[in-house]
């Protein structure tokens, strides 16, 4: 995870080398805990979320407080689960891991939780890619290191092949999902090529 991740001008993220989005969904709630500064560290804000072959992204329509966006790295997603309330709206649910800045101490940084909530029409589209994805990241990680290796690189997941994922995504007419058939085409310089935080990120 990182709070604030690098923005375009028109609110998308900054993509990074070999990055491929995915989909954008607007119209959701999205809640996070665990941030300082916030108002008892939980966070709760309206917006779009971004998924691509590396990371999930939030960005909110308004900025609270300091918090404008939220990176979820995919391998560092875990315990997801789709929920189905009877009275409330349907949302996705689940934990990430901090991306900790290197020589830093992991203990200094805990796991967070997060919600998504579908807020505006239904969710058919968002939701088989998202653990779609999610899995064959997870597969394509278990694949290319051992269990004893060095610590996962959330970059790594960029190697997980999406186009035939796409290309038979189930499209629900219901659901205001933006698949891109097509990748937006920022300039080279602005693409990111490590998962370094920025001085705004590292104040999380």
């Amino acid at each position: 995870m990182a709070s604030n991740p690098q923005l375009l001008e028109d609110g998308m993220p900054v993509p990074f080398v070999n990055e491929m989005f995915v989909l954008a969904r607007d119209g959701v709630e999205f809640a996070i805990d665990k941030i300082p500064g916030s108002n008892g560290g939980h966070v709760k804000a309206k917006g779009i979320i971004y998924l691509s072959n590396i990371r999930m992204v939030f960005v909110a329509s308004k900025p609270a407080g300091n918090f404008r966006a939220f990176d979820l790295p995919l391998l560092y997603i875990h315990g997801e689960k789709f929920n189905q309330p009877i009275f409330l709206c349907n949302n996705v649910s689940g934990l990430v891991e901090p991306v900790v800045p290197q020589n830093e101490n992991r203990a200094l940084y805990s796991t967070h939780s997060f919600k998504i909530l579908f807020k505006e029409g239904g969710c058919g589209t968002f939701i088989p890619l998202f653990f779609n994805l999610i899995s064959a990241v997870r597969q394509y990680n278990q694949q290319s290191t051992s269990a004893t290796g060095p610590p996962i690189n959330p970059l790594q997941a960029s190697q997980t092949p999406v186009d035939e994922m796409m290309r038979h995504a189930y499209v629900d007419p219901n659901d205001p999902t933006r698949i891109f058939l097509q990748q937006p085409t920022p300039q080279s310089e602005l693409r990111r090529r490590t998962y370094q935080l920025s001085p705004a990120e590292r104040s999380i």
